[in-house]
């Protein structure tokens, strides 16, 4: 089959019938259209057809090697530096699409799964039948262009007690059977953004297991289709208030559903199992694989988008209403525009710093990637501060779309919100953008996404200080004082 068109995808959707419960409602069809995913769901479409443009398609696709048929760049293997850039090239083009606020497109977790399927060593140390399965099921997603999302922690009970622990065991989902057929699988999971219209589900390990022969049930990984059977999400209240694209520009096209994942004795067939029963193992699913490096290297492309996306609006609002040339202000904008070009500067870096790993594909440079995870949910924090200082008052005097274009308020628009270089129509279409990107719901919800985006800023930092080899630093200290007492 090879890349999806927009059509493919929800021709797709269309044909899946998942359990979805929202707002009181059970929905299990017509989830293209349903008003709390039908903006996201276009957008995740026109991000297929992108593929298919003649302007976009060398970058966004190469040739597979097994059916000759176009393929999503993000199944790409790295061999060399040239394959991370052309990598890094294709996120970017869907990042900047969307101004970065997808958080889960497929190139995601597609990552994940090109750099599992060449770690066949690591698998086999356990099963090398889980081996197999994953190198199958990425074969499988690349040549059917499949959008997944996954879920890796459980519910938050008690967060005192491990999650073994949690109300007694019973809610953290867990094996409950083994069989000739698979394995069948009881309890929650949190939080499969873009499950509602994602086509499977990846279960992967939390990777915060004890080692304990009580950890053994918790530990494992697999993937199923969304609608399978006793599995079913249960979601937050939608952020798009129906505003449309005038109103709420980025909440009606980018709202990215979260969810809880409820396993009410799911049976997962043995080929869709990666991992089982082995909790060292499952802790180092993804650093030990080389998934970590791969995935974050695609989340740089996007985050850097997101900065960049921040920059335009900051510089187009201080233009707007003519503060642009105040010292404070340059401050602030030096601030985003510099924190952009860390940004490509740190992929470009862990791209010519790459190597062969020891599953023989070319990895980004882990140690500039991890500097540049834990530096991006708190500076990333910034912007949306500076968007509410740029626009003070001006972002609470916003008229709705109806008001702007009909009856006697429109004269008032005109007349009393334009600014110094955009017409009243124009400037509230501007501060509408910036009040979804840093005021409204979706804008707090972005918010939270990008801090936790990768677990605890502060667990972060204190497992990023162990990581680095730190020895020559306090040698030369060591050196410097001894020179001078000499």
């Amino acid at each position: 089959m090879g890349v999806r068109t927009g059509a493919d995808y929800l021709a797709r959707l269309r044909d899946l019938r998942p359990t979805i419960m929202i707002d009181g409602e059970t929905v299990t069809e017509n989830i293209v259209d349903h008003p709390a995913f039908a903006g996201a769901v276009r957008s995740y479409a026109a991000l297929y057809d992108m593929q298919h443009a003649p302007e976009h398609r060398d970058t966004l696709t190469y040739t597979s090697p097994t059916s000759g048929e176009r393929v999503g760049t993000s199944f790409l293997v790295p061999q060399n530096e040239g394959d991370l850039i052309k990598r890094r090239e294709a996120a970017t083009i869907w990042a900047r699409s969307s101004a970065g606020m997808l958080g889960r497109t497929g190139d995601y977790l597609n990552s994940a799964l090109t750099a599992l399927s060449q770690a066949g060593p690591w698998f086999d140390e356990v099963d090398p039948a889980f081996g197999r399965n994953v190198q199958e099921y990425y074969t499988y997603a690349r040549e059917n262009d499949i959008l997944t999302t996954h879920t890796l922690i459980p519910p938050q009970i008690n967060r005192q007690v491990a999650h073994s622990a949690q109300a007694g065991g019973q809610v953290t989902l867990q094996v409950v059977k083994e069989d000739d057929n698979g394995i069948t699988v009881r309890g929650a999971r949190m939080l499969a953004t873009i499950g509602p219209f994602a086509d499977e589900i990846l279960v992967f390990p939390s990777t915060v297991l004890k080692g304990r022969a009580e950890d053994e049930r918790y530990s494992f990984a697999f993937a199923i289709p969304n609608d399978t059977p006793g599995m079913r999400y249960l979601c937050r209240k939608s952020l798009y208030n129906g505003g449309g694209r005038f109103n709420e520009p980025l909440a009606s096209r980018f709202e990215e559903m979260d969810a809880v994942v409820i396993f009410d004795d799911v049976m997962v067939p043995w080929e869709r199992v990666f991992m089982l029963g082995n909790p060292e193992k499952s802790n180092g699913f993804y650093n030990d694989t080389g998934a970590t490096p791969l995935m974050t290297h695609q989340v740089g492309a996007r985050t850097t988008a997101k900065t960049e996306f921040y920059a335009g609006l900051l510089l187009e609002m201080a233009d707007a209403i003519g503060i642009d040339q105040f010292s404070h202000i340059q401050e602030d904008l030096a601030e985003v525009l510099i924190a952009a070009e860390l940004g490509r500067a740190a992929l470009r870096a862990s791209e010519a710093d790459g190597h062969l790993n020891q599953y023989g594909f070319f990895q980004p440079r882990w140690q500039t990637l991890n500097a540049a995870r834990n530096w991006y949910p708190r500076i990333s924090q910034r912007w949306p501060e500076i968007v509410r200082k740029f626009g003070a008052s001006g972002l609470m005097a916003l008229p709705d779309e109806r008001d702007v274009y009909e009856g006697v308020a429109a004269q008032d628009v005109s007349t009393y919100l334009q600014s110094k270089s955009r017409d009243g129509v124009e400037r509230v279409k501007l501060f509408r953008l910036a009040f979804d990107a840093a005021v409204s719901a979706f804008a707090g919800r972005q918010n939270l996404y990008e801090y936790y985006f990768f677990g605890d800023p502060i667990r972060m930092a204190s497992a990023y200080v162990d990581s680095v080899d730190t020895a020559s630093l306090r040698a030369r200290v060591d050196e410097l004082l001894d020179a001078g007492t000499s």
